[in-house]
């Protein structure tokens, strides 16, 4: 083992190179494995899933093997036959081309996020028998698979994080991209909300120690390859029953053909097997059945693109069906930390004069309140840190007995703390007290934290602290309401405090003072009102919500409890992302929908159009209703079956991309989907088959 020092290494800053994956909706470096993939599907023991498209096979298995006979036998004018059988074969290969693009997609993401695992390496830092780093700072680069909880690894500029961990020493400029796409560094450093780091990000600029705390098989980049493998994704209840929607209907046309040979026959006439195939397959709905599945695993993957891993296909359709979203509060709505917002001072001080004081008690203090003080102070008046040494200051540590902290510079004692205990150090008799506890509980009324500040026994005035709600949280709680979905914030705050930041961020209802079990009623009850509720939490005290929720988003930077519980986790912590992963999942289903309304349409239409001119022969006075006036029937028939894998490949990208979602009530989105996929449907089939029937007549392939 080759030992290292990292003192001696001083860090190179820079912004590293962004790799993006293609994201493009068909990349051409996955058609030939797609093509490949589509004769592999062509196996009974997969097709068999999609029933329609099993169907198919089946029947046109029937067809090769007859063709194969009547050739064997020497049979005259194959040309028709063979013609018909290569398109109904390449309507099976087109049907899993669809699901294969889908597919591939996911899996060379998964292959491209498998290769940063297996080829980072980790410094891993020498620790001594009482747990602490060496002084010399040695370590010794292990392969990241081989890290298990515990192990402490230093990543410096440039370096890959080899695993999910917590960092506990140093600050860094992380480039997050391989993950959740943005192409913005985040910062990370020990302490507060900002101190968890995934596998696979790269370090952009100084260094940290982070200790590993997810074993090999269960990081976020495990979890990432095998979610986006979209294969391995099981059916929603509504893809369940659309399914055995489109297995009923091939039903009722497998017994509408099958009584046609009897029509014929009494008509004097014959029909063919292959005939009644071709007409079979053009007549049931397989261009929905093609697509179903490409639909179902584009939806997933689409979601991905928008950093945000779903452990199920149902979590993202039930997301298209929410009605409720309940949010915690901290960490959530609120960046989870709170921030010095304002110096109020009693009479008689000047708020420049309470912001030095406040900030010379807080150079030392390391807490998110401490340092916000600090900024706050240089910000609002241009008032610097100073260096506690040149001061020759002595820092007061906050205790739990005293609540209060500080620093002695010379004679002068400065400090800072809860209003009660600062005031009951100097005695109520002091002449701002009263005002301010008035101070106080005005900020007390805004849902805000007061911290008096006294400087050798001079009360001075209050610093307001408040739960500062993310930026831009309000416009998009706006945005939800207009989907139709009520936002409600819950809190174990008092219920002042909550309605304070109710109203700032913007949310329809709160519920404060909130144990768990009060979160989980909450749920319930929504729940046995017909309500689908979604949840966003990070905290353990978030998971039995989290888990009862239709679906349960945990953040990010949330705790192991809140993430297993949850079936999405938001990778940018961002609570109002919700609105994406609605946006998805209404995508899903009226992608589902739109298509499942063509196919139906394009059905009856290439019904209308078939039939007529099949069987004008048999029965003349048809001829009336072959407006479309088709050639012949051979060529019916062929034009039909070949429109029929055109359609398919047609909608391809629209499968994939999916239909775009506006939020508008329902019954604008169904006269909609009624008008361009209901009305195309029938439309497009006359035009198409039409053209076809003409093409192939010119050519004498019918």
């Amino acid at each position: 083992m080759t030992l290292h020092s990292h003192r001696s290494a001083a860090p190179q800053g820079g912004q590293a190179p962004r790799q993006r994956e293609n994201a493009g909706m068909i990349r051409g470096d996955l058609l030939l494995p797609a093509v490949v993939e589509s004769f592999r599907k062509l196996d009974p023991r997969i097709m068999w899933r999609n029933p329609v498209m099993f169907v198919v096979e089946v029947v046109t298995v029937l067809t090769t093997v007859l063709l194969v006979r009547d050739l064997v036998a020497g049979g005259t004018h194959p040309g028709f036959a063979i013609q018909i059988n290569l398109w109904l074969w390449f309507t099976l290969l087109f049907a899993n081309f669809a699901e294969a693009v889908a597919e591939g997609r996911g899996k060379a993401q998964a292959d491209s996020l498998r290769r940063t695992r297996t080829e980072t390496r980790g410094k891993r830092l020498v620790i001594d028998a009482d747990g602490r780093f060496t002084p010399e700072g040695l370590y010794d680069e292990v392969p990241a698979p081989e890290l298990v909880v515990g192990d402490v690894v230093l990543v410096q500029a440039g370096d890959f994080i080899p695993s999910d961990g917590e960092v506990i020493e140093g600050i860094a400029s992380v480039d997050e991209s391989a993950i959740t796409g943005e192409s913005a560094p985040v910062i990370r450093e020990s302490g507060g909300d900002r101190s968890a780091v995934t596998g696979g990000t790269r370090v952009l600029s100084d260094w940290v120690i982070v200790r590993i705390t997810a074993a090999q098989g269960s990081t976020f980049l495990d979890r990432m390859i095998s979610l986006v493998e979209g294969a391995q994704r099981q059916k929603t209840p509504n893809e369940i029953a659309l399914t055995i929607l489109l297995a009923g209907m091939t039903l009722i046309f497998i017994f509408a053909v099958a009584t046609i040979p009897s029509f014929v026959h009494y008509a004097g006439g014959h029909i063919s097997v292959l005939i009644l195939v071709a007409l079979f397959v053009t007549l049931i709905p397989t261009t929905i059945g093609a697509l179903l599945s490409a639909i179902g695993i584009a939806g997933m993957d689409r979601l991905i693109r928008f950093n945000v891993l779903a452990m199920s296909g149902r979590a993202v359709e039930a997301a298209g069906d929410v009605d409720t979203l309940l949010l915690d509060k901290t960490g959530t709505i609120t960046i989870g930390d709170r921030q010095a917002a304002a110096f109020v001072p009693v009479m008689g001080v000047t708020e420049q004069e309470l912001a030095d004081a406040a900030q010379l008690a807080s150079l030392a203090d390391e807490t998110p309140e401490g340092r916000s003080i600090v900024v706050l102070a240089k910000e609002k008046f241009g008032i610097r840190g100073r260096e506690m040494n040149a001061l020759d200051a002595h820092f007061v540590p906050f205790t739990a007995q005293t609540r209060m902290s500080g620093v002695d510079i010379g004679d002068r004692q400065i400090r800072k703390g809860a209003v009660d205990s600062v005031i009951a150090s100097l005695g109520e008799r002091n002449a701002a007290a009263g005002q301010v506890r008035e101070i106080a509980a005005g900020i007390g009324r805004q849902g805000g934290t007061p911290l008096a500040v006294v400087d050798s026994g001079r009360l001075l005035g209050v610093v307001h602290l408040k739960d500062v709600v993310k930026g831009g949280i309000r416009e998009r709680f706006a945005e939800l309401r207009r989907m139709g979905i009520r936002t409600v914030m819950i809190t174990g705050d008092n219920p002042l405090t909550a309605a304070a930041i109710a109203a700032e961020s913007g949310v329809d209802d709160f519920l404060a003072q909130a144990t768990p079990e009060a979160k989980l009623a909450l749920i319930r009850k929504e729940q046995a009102s017909g309500k689908l509720v979604a949840m966003c939490g990070d905290g353990t005290n978030d998971a039995p919500a989290l888990a009862q929720a239709d679906v349960g988003v945990a953040m990010n930077t949330g705790t192991v409890a809140a993430r297993e519980a949850g079936n999405m986790v938001d990778l940018d912590s961002d609570p109002t992302k919700l609105i994406e992963i609605v946006g998805i999942g209404k995508q899903l289903l009226m992608t589902r929908g739109a298509l499942t309304t063509f196919s139906i349409a394009n059905d009856v239409a290439k019904y209308f159009a078939i039939i007529p001119a099949m069987f004008v022969g048999f029965y003349p006075a048809l001829s009336t209703l072959n407006i479309m006036h088709l050639a012949t029937p051979e060529s019916a028939v062929l034009s039909a079956i070949i429109f029929n894998a055109l359609i398919i490949i047609a909608l391809i990208p629209l499968a994939l991309k999916g239909v775009s979602y506006r939020p508008v009530g329902a019954a604008a989105l169904l006269r909609r989907n009624l008008l361009i996929y209901g009305v195309g449907g029938l439309i497009v089939p006359f035009i198409g088959i039409k053209l076809i029937d003409m093409l192939v007549t010119g050519i004498g392939l019918a």
